[in-house]
This record gives structure tokens, sequence and C-alpha cells, in this order.
């Protein structure tokens, strides 16, 4: 299968070169004193048609080359911000040999002229900015912004839906400037619709508050921002879509999808709804939890990692929103408003209610027992997500600026599972009940002044308050953690008289409960000044703190069924009450300068750390001053290729979870307790990152290596019988550092209406963990390559063949596991008869391991009938999706103590009829 392909990707690229009979028109773009001009455009149109041939931006020699078919005339137009363009023709005989021209531009009378050609050209690069034009590269056939964003250079769309340029996820997305749903770009690409899209702008090392840009380094920083067409400002636009249809189990199915959009100069609405049973997800959990809402990471870069952990359930987790069943409610709305010429107000919304069921079956290895237990697992989930967000940005002048946000979450999330778990042919049967309601606001302020054109100021305060409450009930054949729970141990509280009542009269099955309550209030203050030197160099000075309290309530209890009377175990070991306080003082310097190519940014941040851990009636604490370095260097070997270096060391500090020592289950057979005497973890992090944007020889290449050493880790100490597991955290011995290096490249090539794809991650990590007192090491190599060859044609149908490999290889203390999957995939989209679309997309599945004790074979096909007259705002669509009506798909995971294959079962094939009106 791999040989195939890469054989028929090589006859595609030959024998396009082949037919194309084309000849290249080479040469070097000049200013008047005669310097070459890098990034100047010049496009070839057709003279008698005026349609796009071909284009080329030149590189850091002013050189280009346009590929042209014989046979026909071309108007050529060359241009360069601040010149004069220049227009010639030139004639391209049939039998003609490749052909040399040079172009010297003057400058111009005019500058808003070269503005204008700019903006003809399908791709312009100014400074940090990459602008597509989306016409010049969609086929017409695209619906959502996903599909236009996958046509462009150096642009890809993440398996999670999610905008990636230089591999790195897009963190903003705006429409006109405005944001649209801060923190997340998937919204955007899955709603956007792809005939609103005029203009697509890159925004690399973005920084929205212009006195900061250029001040610190912002290279990680990732913006889009979509131009619509005239057509769609300051009118309402948008689509309504509703469907019915059935499964292969004859069970009906629906969808409806109403979206509406609004823009204008002062203010802009964007309303998004989804209701299906389809397994369609707009905002997933992990969204929920993945969404920052704009929210930026408090004093980046300054050398501390403390993070407030959510009290989220961990959900398990579809593939590629795959489940067995899955229904969505979601309702999004999105506004922002230009209140003055001072002012601008925005804000969102967002309602999702998922109702997923998982069934899985999963094949878990214990390392340090050899045992091996199987499980099959019914899960049903219920999230209830809200969201709310208000945003203000206030700037009387070019000198000052504040702005301030709130962001409220809330959730209902619920998780009932029934498990049946067996190991050496002895089933327990387990019923597992998680319930949570957790809440949590988050407010920041921001303000930036600026003195004189060498003094910058900025302040920040943000503070967080959350409030979680998780439940978690169990009940199974046999009696959890022996030794704990029973008069093994004897202080144990456990009571068999307490068994659960079933109606089968079974009265051997017991039951645990467990109920917690953490509050969270942490603020952070920052103020930073910026003394700039010249317009090379400038010294940062950064003093603030950030302060943590949290309290911690837990307990553990039976439930007498017969009365439901609970009986709570009193010990200290079964409950918490903890008070946990962090603080974190600081005082950073940072120096910034330019030579040449190069732009280094040393500096150093010397820390105050208080830890303060209130429990068991007794307080524990802990003092520690620090300093942490950190270190940054670009090379710009070219405006549009560059090598980035960061450098750093951090102080990673726990929250209150890894401190409380009373026992905490974290799932019927893992229990976990605290340790008040944790101390800090020490994180060295080393990243290279190389881009190259290249439109002489239309190739993008980006790539990035990144190497990290934890010393003094926090690792839990677990003790191992059968499958059960009680751990409680401990630093680890300097002298066992665990190790993580990881890497990632990506290369593409566009041949005219061609585009060929390279890529690859692979990751390998090291880790002691210590299991019953010995300490092991484990590694985990995983690999992930992919290339595919897409076409772009307007009036030919286009298809893109694809392969990827996957390999995952943990070796936990000398057991070796490796498991390997092929995927080769092919997408096709057509029109026929002028009015009908079809599109269709297929990926096949090999699954093994090398053990061969696992062999799966499966494929995915989905695929859409769409019919559409000219210049009608109906459209129908008939919609297919696993219409080979796959059961299930395979995943494999490792950790510490076990390593995972599990199968997911997944819907049915399901078929719909969809009607779409435009507005």
């Amino acid at each position: 299968m791999k040989k195939l392909l890469f054989i028929s990707i090589l006859l595609s690229l030959f024998s396009f070169d082949a037919d194309a009979q084309s000849i290249k028109l080479r040469g070097v773009i000049k200013d008047s004193i005669g310097e070459p001009l890098e990034l100047a455009n010049i496009i070839a149109t057709i003279k008698e048609t005026g349609e796009i041939e071909s284009y080329a931006i030149t590189n850091y020699e002013g050189r280009y080359q346009l590929d042209l078919p014989t046979n026909n005339t071309y108007t050529l137009k060359a241009s360069f911000l601040g010149l004069e363009t220049k227009e010639f023709d030139v004639t391209v005989p049939e039998g003609s040999d490749d052909m040399t021209r040079d172009v010297t531009l003057n400058p111009a009378p005019n500058q808003l002229d070269g503005v204008e050609i700019v903006y003809e050209m399908p791709v312009t690069v100014k400074g940090d900015t990459i602008v597509y034009n989306a016409d010049s590269f969609t086929t017409g056939n695209e619906r959502k912004l996903e599909d236009v964003m996958k046509q462009l250079p150096g642009v890809e769309i993440n398996d999670d839906g999610e905008i990636e340029v230089e591999g790195k996820a897009v963190s903003k997305v705006m429409v006109e400037g405005k944001d649209f749903f801060d923190g997340d770009s998937k919204l955007a690409t899955k709603n956007i619709p792809a005939d609103a899209v005029d203009k697509v702008e890159v925004l690399r090392n973005y920084n929205e508050v212009d006195q900061m840009r250029g001040l610190g380094n912002d290279q990680d920083n990732i913006a889009i921002n979509i131009k619509l067409k005239e057509g769609k400002k300051n009118f309402w636009f948008g689509e309504v879509s509703g469907g019915i249809g059935f499964d292969s189990d004859e069970k009906d199915r629906y969808l409806i999808y109403p979206k509406l959009f609004y823009y204008s100069p002062d203010y802009s609405i964007n309303i998004i709804t989804d209701f299906n049973d389809i397994g369609q997800v707009p905002f997933t959990f992990r969204d929920y939890f993945n969404f920052t809402g704009g929210f930026r990471n408090f004093n980046r870069g300054g050398g501390t990692n403390f993070n407030i952990n959510t009290g989220d359930l961990g959900f398990a987790v579809g593939q590629n929103n795959r489940a067995n069943s899955i229904e969505t409610s979601f309702l999004a709305a999105n506004f922002s408003w230009n209140a003055s010429k001072a002012l601008d107000i925005s804000g969102f919304s967002i309602l999702s209610d998922n109702r997923t069921s998982y069934i899985t079956n999963t094949i878990r290895n214990y390392v340090a027992t050899g045992i091996t237990e199987t499980t099959k697992n019914v899960n049903d989930q219920r999230t209830q997500l809200g969201m709310l967000k208000l945003s203000a940005i206030y700037k009387p002048n070019s000198n000052f600026q504040l702005d301030y946000d709130v962001l409220g979450k809330t959730s209902d999330q619920s998780e009932v599972s029934s498990i049946i778990s067996t190991v050496n042919n002895n089933p327990n049967e387990i019923n597992e009940d998680e319930n949570t309601t957790p809440f949590s606001i988050n407010q920041n302020i921001n303000a930036y002044y600026t003195v004189d054109e060498n003094n910058i100021f900025a302040g920040q305060v943000q503070h967080l308050y959350q409030d979680e409450d998780p439940f978690y009930s169990v009940i199974q054949d046999s009696i959890p953690f022996r030794g704990v729970f029973t008069q093994v141990n004897p202080s144990a509280p456990f009571d068999s008289s307490q068994d659960t009542f079933d109606p089968l009269q079974r009265m051997d099955r017991y039951d645990v409960n467990q109920q917690r309550r953490i509050k969270t209030n942490k603020l952070d203050a920052k103020v930073d000044y910026y003394y700039v030197i010249n317009n090379k160099s400038n010294v940062n000075i950064n003093v603030g703190a950030t302060l943590s309290r949290q309290d911690f309530n837990s307990g553990i209890f039976q439930e007498f069924m017969f009365t439901g009377a609970p009986v709570a175990f009193e010990d200290d070991e079964f409950n918490n009450d903890v008070t946990f306080n962090f603080s974190d003082y600081f005082l950073g310097v940072n120096y910034k300068f330019k030579a040449g190519i190069f732009t280094f940014t040393p500096g150093a941040t010397l820390h105050n750390y208080r830890v303060k851990s209130e429990q068991l009636g007794s307080v524990s604490e802990n003092n520690e001053w620090l300093v942490l370095p950190n270190f940054n260097a670009i090379v710009e070997l070219k405006k549009s290729e560059n090598i980035r270096f960061n450098y750093s060391i951090q102080a990673q500090y726990t929250d209150v979870n890894n401190f409380a020592e009373g026992f905490i289950f974290n799932n019927y057979n893992r229990l976990f307790r605290g340790n008040r005497n944790l101390e800090n973890a020490f994180v060295h992090n080393y990243n290279l990152t190389y881009f190259s944007f290249n439109m002489f020889n239309y190739t993008n290449v980006s790539a990035n290596i990144n190497y990290t050493r934890r010393i003094e880790a926090i690792k839990n100490n677990t003790a191992l019988a059968g499958i059960t597991q009680i751990s409680s955290p401990i630093n680890l011995n300097s002298n066992f550092a665990d190790e993580t290096l990881s890497a990632f490249a990506r290369f593409t090539k566009n041949i005219k209406r061609l585009r060929f794809s390279l890529g690859g991650n692979v990751s390998w990590g090291k880790f002691n963990n210590i299991i019953n007192e010995d300490i092991r090491e484990s590694i985990n190599f995983t690999q992930s390559y992919n290339t595919s060859l897409r076409t772009s044609f307007r009036e030919w149908p286009n298809i893109e063949l694809g392969y990827r490999l996957t390999l995952n290889n943990y070796d936990n203390a000398g057991v070796e596991s490796t498991f390997t999957t092929h995927q080769p995939f092919v997408n096709f989209d057509a029109v026929f008869l002028q009015n009908f679309t079809f599109n269709a997309e297929w990926s096949y599945f090999n699954y093994t391991d090398a053990a061969g004790t696992i062999e799966n074979t499966y494929s995915f096909l989905d695929a859409n009938l769409y019919y559409r007259e000219k210049d009608s705002k109906w459209e129908y669509q008939l919609q297919a999706t696993n219409l080979l009506d796959v059961d299930f798909l395979n995943n494999d995971s490792f950790n510490e103590n076990f390593n995972n294959t599990s199968q997911f079962f997944v819907l049915p094939r399901i078929v719909m009829l969809i009607v779409r009106y435009e507005l």
C-alpha cells in the first residue's frame, strides 16, 4: 500500500509537468537604484480572459520565477509597496524555451496604487503578516472556513478542528478585526461560511496592544483575521439547515443547524446553534476545559509553574467525535460594539448540553504484577456547560489603554459507568456514579501607559474564584482496598452489614461514597516597566506576586440502603480539612537587543516562594528564594525565514490536591492520598523552531524540537496489589530525572494546482516511577508520519491521496509493547451536471501489535451529495456517515503502571436528508 501510494504521487507529479507544456519565466525585480526587492509581487494573467495563470513573490535576492503554459500571451504586473506598479505583456509561442525578464520599479507618486495591486495577489507578505486572497486558492466547492484554510500554503487544520500555523495552534480568530469567540479557532472553522471569506490574514508575532508590539517576545502568538466580501458587510448573512434521517438500526435521526452573522464598522453579531444526534459535536467537554476565553497565562516566561486543577471528572473522550451515541444541543452568541471612538465592548455566551454513551472493551496489562485485566465499560455521560464573557477596551489616545475582562464558567457534569472487570477469570461487577457542578469566575484588568517614546508601563491584575464539588460513588462485588476499608486494618470503618440491597437478593455488594469541596481564590498582579534605549534594544523590569488560597474538604462514607442514612468514616485518614496557601513574590529583569540578523533576550527573575499547609491540627511551611534565568534568541535569516530558540528554568509547584493527606478515590481500583511535605520540581526547557515561507519556489517548511528535563519531579509512590493501586506523591531524587524529547516537522510544496505535503511528529519520554518501593524506568516512543497529494482544479474533479503511519512503543521496566496503525486515505470532490456536487472521504485502518495478538482492519467512508441551482438560496444534501457500518475503532495508551489497548464502539451508518437555506 505504501509503495503504491508513493508511486502514484510520483506519477502524478511527473505527468502534471509533462502535460503542462509550460516554460519558466525568471528574472530579478529591482528598485530604481538597482537594489533587489525582497517580497515584491509579480502576477501573470491571461491577456484575453484576465484569468490568473501564475504568481510569485521574490526571494531575498529579488528573484522570481513563473510557470507559463505555451501558446498564449500574458499580462504581467510587478508591484512593491511604495513603488510604481509596472505592467507589460509576454507572449509564449509553442515550443518556446525558458525566458528571462528583469523588472525595475520606480518610486510611486501615489502609494495607494501599490496597495491596490498588493491585494490582487494570491499571497502577500508584509512583515509579520501573510495575506491570502481566498478566491485564488479555492475551487468554489468549499462550504466552511476550514475548507478554505486547508487550501492555503503554510496553514493546516488539525484533527480537533483548530487552525495551525508553523505547527502552533492559532490563539485568536477575528472577523473584520473583531474577536470571534476568544480562545477557540474551532468555532470559526466549523461555522463561518466559505463564500463570505475574501482575505485571510495570518498575523505572526501578534500583540493586540499597539504600545507593546516589538517590546517582548511574541513569536508564539499567532492570530487570524478574516476579511469579508463586500456583499457580506452591513448585511445579515448565514444559513438555516434542517435534516431528518435514519441509521442502520432503523432509528430516526435529526439535525437542526441555524447560523446568523452581521458585521458593520460599529458592531457585529454572531449566533450559532446546533441540535443533532448524528455525532456532530460543535463544542466538546475537552473544548470547554481548554477554552481560555482569551485569558493569557500570567507572567509567561517568569519561571513559575503553578496551575490550579479544574474539577472535571476525567471523562472518556471520543476519537474525532466518535462514540456509541452522541446527542448535542448547542447555542452560542458573540458580539462586539464600538461604543465610541475610545471604547470597545465585546463578549460571548456559550450553552452546551451533550449526552454521550461509550461502550469500551479494554485489555490492561499491569507491569509490576504481570496481571492482565479485561474490562467492558458501558459509560453514560451528560455535560451541561455554560460560559459568559464580557470585555471592554478603553483607549482615549495612543498613549493609554485600559482593558477589562470577566469570564464566568459553570457546568453540571454526570457520569454513570457499568463495568465488568475480569482478572484470572474472576469477574467483578462495578457501578460507578460521578457528578459535579463546578463554577469559576475569572477577572482581568490590564493597563498600558506610554510616558514618552522611551518609557512605557504595563500593569496586569487577574483574579480567579473557583468552587468545585465532585461526588463519587462505587458499588462492586468485592470489598474495595482490603487493609484500608476492612478489619485487616483495625481502624478501618467498613461495615459489611451496610451492603446494598439488590432486587435479585444479592447481599454481597459493597458500596462506598466520597464527597469533596474545593474552593480557590487566586490573585495575580504584575507591573512591567520598559525602557526603550533605541529601535534595537530595550530593558524590561517587572515586579509582582501570585497569591493563592485553597480550602479542601472531603469525606468517605457508606450509605445504608434500607434507611438512606449515611455512615461516615470518622478517622482522619478518610477525611480532609485542609487550608493551603501559596505565594510567589518576584522581581525580574530582561534585556532585548538586536545585532544584525540576531535578536537576543536574556533575563532572570528573583522569586520568594512560600507554601503553607494547615491540616490535622498542625501547620507545615516552606520558604525559599530562587533565581530563575530565561533566554530567547531569534535569527532572521530572511524576512520570511527564521530560527528561534528558547531556554528557561521553571520552579514547578502543585496545588492543594497533592497536599491533602486523607484518602481520595480516583476510581474503583485507584486510591490516592497527598503529602504535606512536597517541594517544588525544577524544569529545564529547551525549544528550537524553524520557519520558512518561500513563495519563490512555493515551499513552506516549519519544524520544532523541544527537550524537557524535570528534576526532583513530583511522582506517585504506588503500592500495587493485583490491580488495586494506592498512591501518594513524593519528590523523586534528582538522580532520577524525567526527560522528554519531541520533534515536529512539516513540508508543503505547491506546483500550480497540486499541493504536496509531508510531515511527522516524534515524541520520546523517559519517566521514573516508584512501584512497590521499587524505582522503575519507563520509556515511550511515539511516531506519527503523514504524506498527501491534493489537487485544487476549478473545472475538474479534485482528489487528495494520503497516508499516515503511527507507531507507539512502550517500554515499562523492560516489558515492551508496540502498536502500529497504517492509515491510507482518499478524499474526492467533483461537480457534475452543473448543479450537483459530490464529495467523499475514505480512511482505511490496519491496527496491529508486535506480539501478533491484535490485528484489526476497518474503514470509514463518509459521502455527501449536494444539489443547488445557480443563484438559488436553497440547497439539498444527501449525507451518509460510516457507510461501511464499522462497529468500533482502536486506541492504545501508556502510563507508569500499565499499558492499555481498547476498542471504542461507534455510531452506526447514518443517512440524512438535509435542506439548507442561505440568508
